[in-house]
């Protein structure tokens, strides 16, 4: 007779998502996007301490803190692990799954309780400038944040048990409210028992909602589906840097750039080219990559100040961008259509370079002129060249390679 064992059935979801999750995750951290991060990351850090320096007494640390803080700490949901057929064939053993669910919370909240620690940490010298560079709080702030954490996971966990999703978002605003008051007082050095007050608040809550909730069925539905978004989220931004096989492309009409297709003379030696900007408008998210790319460094240089730097961020995200584009050279790899067309295959190589250095052309122009808003004309100059040069480079011997290894 099968007997049912939660705890396996937990150990084996939670080992197949990590497994899944790392699968890619070492494509994102490669060595270039580890050496991208660690620069970007020092930069960061340099202009925050010469930031700090700069802040008057009466900065409202306070205020920012409680609120970056309160977005993290009211979004509390439970990592399940459940699958889309878990709906059928687990829910005549919902009665024997509280241990999965439970150990599905604890993860949950080491998971979360993680990244507040982080965030928390990189926030506390802001606390300690208007506090005299005192650091000695961190584990007091520390230790009602995870009170607060946890206090908002087994909430969030019985508000799931509602159908109706008027009450999810009723009870996220009123978390929201109460974890904003119990920061601020945090942050702003009040007195303990005012805080002590509103967890008890928080506390009452949960008491209510575990009475309420008690008779109530687990809401598979919601569960699943919360974690198939989780899963399609990761799997998008995994795709940013390697071809993720199941996320499934979505497609983008963007009638507004159809002016690139009109340029595109009708002709054999152009069929594709026709088919790479197609691609590359309205599938598999390569445009909104590109923009988000530019986005991101125009903003770093708009904010740095030391000229060589602006020209190594224009010529390092232009190879960045590069990198992310390289896979829309296999988007037609499985189309078998395509090797019917009587064109030459070396039409193919040729239209997929033009665009690439179309593309990698502009973003470089982009971020030159807005170095050169800045007033550096002189780095502006010299970004550009180094780009028109790296892109040269790039496009006749890196993707060429790449191109010979399929």
């Amino acid at each position: 007779m099968f007997e049912f064992n939660e705890k396996q059935l937990w150990r084996e979801r939670a080992g197949q998502t990590a497994k899944e999750y790392g699968q890619y995750l070492k494509y994102i951290f490669n060595g270039h996007l580890v050496i991208v991060l660690v620069f970007l990351l020092g930069t960061a850090a340099y202009y925050y301490q010469a930031w700090l320096k700069t802040i008057p007494n009466d900065f409202p640390v306070a205020l920012i803190m409680s609120f970056i803080l309160t977005l993290f700490v009211t979004n509390s949901p439970t990592y399940t692990f459940l699958k889309d057929a878990d709906r059928i064939f687990l829910i005549a053993v919902e009665t024997k799954m509280k241990k999965y669910f439970l150990q599905s919370m604890m993860v949950s909240f080491v998971i979360q309780g993680y990244v507040l620690v982080i965030i928390l940490a990189a926030l506390m010298p802001l606390y300690a400038q208007v506090h005299g560079g005192d650091f000695s709080q961190f584990w007091y702030l520390l230790i009602v944040l995870l009170i607060s954490k946890g206090a908002n996971l087994l909430i969030r966990w019985h508000i799931q048990y509602y159908v109706n999703v008027r009450y999810h978002y009723i009870d996220t605003v009123v978390r929201f409210l109460i974890n904003l008051a119990i920061l601020y007082l945090l942050f702003a050095d009040s007195s303990p028992l005012f805080i002590l007050a509103l967890l008890l608040i928080m506390a009452f809550l949960l008491i209510y909602f575990q009475k309420a909730t008690s008779n109530k069925g687990v809401k598979w539905e919601y569960l699943i589906e919360q974690d198939e978004k989780r899963l399609a989220s990761f799997y998008r931004f995994a795709n940013m840097f390697t071809e993720v096989p199941k996320l499934r492309n979505r497609i983008k009409r963007r009638r507004f750039l159809d002016v690139l297709f009109n340029r595109v003379p009708y002709a054999k030696e152009k069929v594709f080219t026709h088919l790479y900007w197609r691609t590359y408008v309205r599938a598999g998210d390569y445009f909104g990559l590109t923009i988000r790319l530019t986005a991101i460094s125009g903003i770093f240089i708009f904010f740095l100040s030391f000229g060589p730097g602006q020209v190594f961020i224009s010529v390092l995200f232009v190879f960045l961008t590069g990198l992310q584009l390289l896979p829309l050279w296999n988007a037609y790899d499985n189309k078998l259509w395509i090797t019917i067309y009587p064109v030459e295959s070396s039409y193919r190589e040729k239209s997929f370079k033009q665009i690439m250095a179309s593309i990698l052309g502009s973003q470089g122009i982009i971020l030159s002129l807005i170095i050169a808003s800045k007033g550096d004309w002189m780095y502006a100059l010299i970004s550009f060249i180094v780009n028109v040069v790296f892109i040269i480079f790039f496009v006749l011997f890196y993707i060429n390679k790449k191109v010979k290894n399929g």
